[in-house]
């Protein structure tokens, strides 16, 4: 139900291109992330260093060289010059921590060359006053300051909202793939997933906080083991909903299971408050550094490297997803409970197996967007599933309900619609423009851009009216 927009996946010239792809892309994350991670001295904590420069320097600055300061741990020296003499000159600043501890970016410490250490209160006064401030100063004194309505400057920042609501929707994408592949292959909707992506969430800040203690050097390959964990993780919990909520529910002719999943989530999300605690739990966001792409009239767009790397990573589960239902086993059996349970059941089919499968990989993808969420924004509490889980299913529900494409733009659509909203318009407004988008669509066209016709009572499809 719902699967015609997969099935031609499975075409052998588009599955011959599509392999080495994928592989090229799994590489290209792999070293993406082990480069980012492994690049000698942290960057961001340079980047912070460079911004104390200004405060300490009253003529312009040329920066020379940022490296690790080896008389201290957790410190960076920045070199630099300024314009009234050629003589180098150096800053050091030591942080709270390195690695993802969660103190990283935390200025602890300031020495320079001609006044040595900076007292606790300077340190404080940079910290609280300079730092929090900085950004703020640069837009307003900044080149085209005064230009803030010029046509290249509103061109460059509307790329750079659609730089950040791709990325968004990049993430809602991932989550709206479990509704859409419990939905199709079964009818029904899982309101929990959500709840499932911060299960993965809060395994992604265990595993964070034991890769904290074993320092920088597990973060490449740890951070790819903690990914495969949190993947796990929900796929567990996807494996043991479907055989305790939805199995018995199955052929039941209401809406007994969709009722069941709104006790499911309010479980889950007692079963973190209670096992994790009610504090939300906080990391430092890591793979910070931004990389400019362009710049005019005093603004330049901006990607970070944790922009791209979740990029790469939705591009990558996106291409495995593909694969899976067009050239393994597995997919050939979900296609074909999707198109007809029975004749699937009577062709050979193992139907429960491939259902609770169905299950477990919806929630793993789910998983995986937890872990990328708290690595992004660096914060998670146990109830942030129900929100999550709403936007998500929006998504499935904007681009066709029970279509994997349909999943993939329709999270790019709500990522695109929540970016442009809070970046031209009122930012509190922003998810009841989204829940009404949700309205109109359920009553203008409710199977969605890439959906199909919905099946009716009596079990035929009918087209509904252009």
């Amino acid at each position: 139900m719902g699967w015609g927009c997969v099935r031609h996946f499975s075409e052998p010239d588009v599955v011959g291109r599509s392999v080495p792809r994928s592989r090229r892309g799994l590489a290209s994350f792999v070293l993406a992330l082990a480069c980012a991670a492994c690049a000698g001295p942290d960057a961001e904590q340079i980047r912070l260093c460079e911004r104390l420069i200004p405060a300490l320097e009253n003529e312009p600055v040329e920066i020379v060289a940022g490296e690790e300061d080896l008389v201290a741990t957790h410190a960076v020296i920045v070199r630099y010059r300024t314009g009234l003499t050629d003589e180098p000159r150096w800053i050091s600043c030591r942080f709270g921590g390195g690695g993802l501890d969660r103190d990283r970016m935390r200025l602890v410490g300031v020495v320079t060359d001609r006044d040595g250490p900076l007292s606790e209160v300077a340190v404080f006064m940079l910290r609280q006053y300079w730092l929090d401030l900085y950004e703020g100063q640069a837009r307003a004194t900044g080149p085209g300051a005064q230009d803030r309505e010029g046509g290249a400057r509103g061109v460059l920042y509307l790329a750079q909202i659609a730089v950040n609501g791709i990325t968004l929707g990049g993430i809602y994408g991932l989550l709206a793939i479990g509704y859409t592949l419990v939905y199709g292959i079964i009818g029904r909707i899982n309101l929990a997933f959500g709840e499932i992506a911060m299960v993965g969430a809060y395994a992604t800040f265990i595993g964070v906080a034991a890769l904290a203690l074993l320092g920088p050097g597990a973060l490449p390959l740890g951070l790819i083991v903690v990914l495969l964990a949190a993947a796990a993780i929900g796929a567990v919990h996807g494996f043991v909903t479907e055989r305790l909520v939805f199995r018995p529910l199955r052929d039941v002719p209401s809406q007994a299971p969709l009722i069941a999943t709104v006790g499911l989530a309010i479980f889950l999300q007692e079963y973190l408050r209670l096992g994790q605690g009610a504090g939300e739990r906080w990391i430092q966001p890591v793979f910070t550094r931004a990389h400019e792409l362009a710049a005019a009239a005093g603004f330049a767009v901006t990607i970070t490297t944790g922009q791209i790397l979740i990029l790469l990573l939705v591009l990558l589960m996106y291409g495995l997803l593909w694969l899976l239902m067009a050239r393994s086993r597995f997919g050939r059996a979900a296609r074909a409970c999707a198109d007809d349970v029975g004749m699937a059941a009577l062709c050979g089919v193992n139907v429960d197996r491939t259902v609770a499968l169905t299950f477990s990989l919806g929630a793993a993808y789910a998983g995986i967007a937890g872990f990328v969420i708290l690595m992004r924004y660096g914060g998670v509490g146990f109830q942030d599933g129900l929100l999550v889980g709403f936007k998500a299913l929006t998504a499935a529900i904007l681009g066709g309900i029970g279509s994997v494409p349909g999943a993939m733009l329709g999270g790019l659509l709500v990522g695109l619609l929540e970016a442009g909203w809070a970046g031209y318009l009122a930012i509190a407004y922003k998810d009841v423009a989204l829940f009404a988008l949700l309205a109109a669509m359920l009553a203008l066209r409710p199977h969605g851009l890439l959906g199909q016709p919905v099946r009716l009572a009596n079990d035929q499809f009918r087209a509904r009216p252009a």
